[in-house]
């Protein structure tokens, strides 16, 4: 919300290459696109007997007895060595297809399964069991093991046969993780106002900040004062109502034709999540934000600054969004991360279509652990901010931050309605949670450390306890490694440089780490 669009430019970008996606392929989105080859053509459409499913159609022109396609994903054998996927067929003809596994561990490997169809125009389960599989080099039988990045379909192999066939729901029966998932889940509330108590605002809890740091104004080219009036804060019935107001209004000898409040917290916190219950206003113009600064920055009338605190300016001290609204369609939120990283016009942000904002609550939350901020409303994440490298330019997060609620009015919001009066953003709560105690998950990840991090050739975990198993997951939650190990020991040579997950299963614990592979 700070967001000085004008004097702002993305200094640094850290941006992490996606290699390879990830089974079960059910091709409800773009990523899950076929190459062909060798005279095969491959498009999405609609599945015959559901036109709410979207399948892959794949077409053989017959000019080649090996023509085929391919799509780079990740399939782990160590894991499960069964594939299965749904084949359609517009003819009743008997056919086979051959599934091959490439760019791996181990050699190459192929299953290849004949079938008769049943009847046209209906779908059946084929099975590929890659503990009878094939080595492509050679020929020989093998029970197949180790992690593949390509995936190969031919069907009616070594045959001159062109059609054109369905399929679906490729899978080997793993269920992909969330990249929104929570690491870290904060149980007690430690601040909270649930705007019981009618009347002004609690003095004790909030702060009116009303001096305009932009010579009296605000940045952004914003059009309203805030003030420290009832007009535009105010308690009744069980919610906070922060109201934009269209009048002209001069504070400081500058008048200004819209009056709202500003709202900066008397509580800083490191680490936690907060939830906000809302509803916000209405009419083009309009800005409400929920979201948090840095309590050491450096900005006249500021709670913390005022307190003596402020050592840092924006936006070295960080911001955390969790909700705007105005900068894009209504009804459309945004949340974003503004660091010297990246601020201002941030690449950290992500947008959300949400029902009728206005007239419908929506809780806005924000998940904040020492690895990660998750954005989430109504429970559900849908942005998560994690810089593979934490440093001073990509993660200030490692210190105290407050909150601020308020409206802005116009600048990068657009131009106000010429026909607005007011509008309020109307809260039913604010809650902040954290963990007070340490629990047994937080002492369990004390006892292990990974060395070298980041890694090349080999990763060491670094404990005395058992460990029954270990698991390597790269940021989109692709399972990339999947081993019991006795030697605390893994290998990485194979795996493109990126940052990954590894998690760690003794006995009834599992211990989550960050590891950076720079291969």
């Amino acid at each position: 919300m700070k967001t000085n669009y004008g004097f702002s430019i993305i200094i640094f970008l850290i941006s992490l290459q996606i290699y390879s996606q990830e089974i079960p392929l059910d091709f409800s989105d773009l990523e899950d696109n076929f190459i062909a080859y060798g005279g095969s053509g491959f498009s999405a459409r609609t599945d015959p007997n559901n036109t709410n499913n979207i399948v892959g159609e794949f077409f053989n022109d017959g000019s080649n007895a090996s023509q085929g396609f391919y799509i780079d994903v990740l399939v782990d054998l160590d894991i499960q060595q069964n594939i299965t996927l749904s084949f359609y067929s517009f003819d009743p003809n008997s056919h086979n297809i051959l599934l091959k596994l490439e760019n791996g561990t181990n050699p190459n490997v192929e299953v290849i399964e004949t079938f008769t169809v049943p009847s046209s125009s209906d779908w059946q389960t084929i099975s590929f069991d890659f503990t009878d599989a094939i080595n492509s080099s050679d020929g020989t039988n093998v029970s197949a093991t180790g992690t593949y990045n390509r995936l190969v379909i031919i069907i009616d192999h070594e045959f001159f046969t062109p059609g054109t066939y369905l399929i679906d729901n490729i899978t080997d029966g793993t269920i992909p993780s969330d990249p929104s998932d929570l690491d870290v889940i904060y149980t007690d509330l430690v601040w909270y106002d649930e705007f019981d108590n009618n009347g002004a605002i609690d003095a004790s809890k909030w702060h009116h900040q009303t001096i305009g740091p932009n010579g009296g104004q605000w940045y952004n080219g914003e059009l309203q004062h805030y003030t420290n009036r009832i007009d535009n804060s105010f308690v009744a019935n069980g919610n906070l109502n922060i109201v934009a107001k269209s009048e002209n209004f001069s504070q400081g000898g500058i008048n200004l034709n819209y009056t709202s409040a500003r709202l900066n917290s008397k509580f800083a916190f490191t680490y936690g999540r907060v939830d906000v219950r809302a509803k916000l206003p209405f009419g083009n113009g309009t800005w409400p934000a929920i979201w948090a600064l840095g309590k050491n920055i450096i900005e006249n009338g500021a709670y913390w600054d005022e307190q003596g605190f402020g050592t840092t300016s924006w936006p070295a001290c960080g911001e955390i969004d969790v909700m705007e609204h105005g900068l894009h369609a209504t009804n459309e939120v945004s949340s974003a991360i503004h660091t010297t990283s990246s601020s201002g016009n941030t690449v950290n942000t992500a947008t959300n279509m949400l029902s009728n904002v206005s007239e419908n609550y929506h809780l806005y939350s924000m998940n904040w652990s020492p690895d990660q901020i998750t954005f989430m409303i109504d429970g559900v994440g849908y942005y998560t901010y994690s810089p593979p490298i934490q440093n001073n330019d990509t993660w200030p997060f490692n210190l105290e931050q407050y909150l601020l609620l308020n409206i802005a009015m116009g600048g990068i919001a657009g131009e106000v309605d010429p026909g607005f009066s007011e509008s309020s953003m109307v809260i039913d709560y604010v809650r902040v949670y954290q963990n007070n105690i340490l629990n047994i998950a937080d002492i369990m990840a004390e006892k292990f450390s990974i060395y070298p991090n980041p890694a090349s050739d080999l990763i060491t975990i670094n404990t005395i306890e058992n460990i029954d198993r270990v698991a390597l997951y790269s940021m989109v939650g692709q399972l990339v490694i999947h081993k019991n190990i006795t030697t605390k020991q893994i290998a990485t040579k194979h795996l493109k440089s990126g940052l990954y997950i590894l998690k760690i299963y003794s006995e009834n614990n599992i211990i989550t780490k960050k590891v950076i592979i720079d291969n």
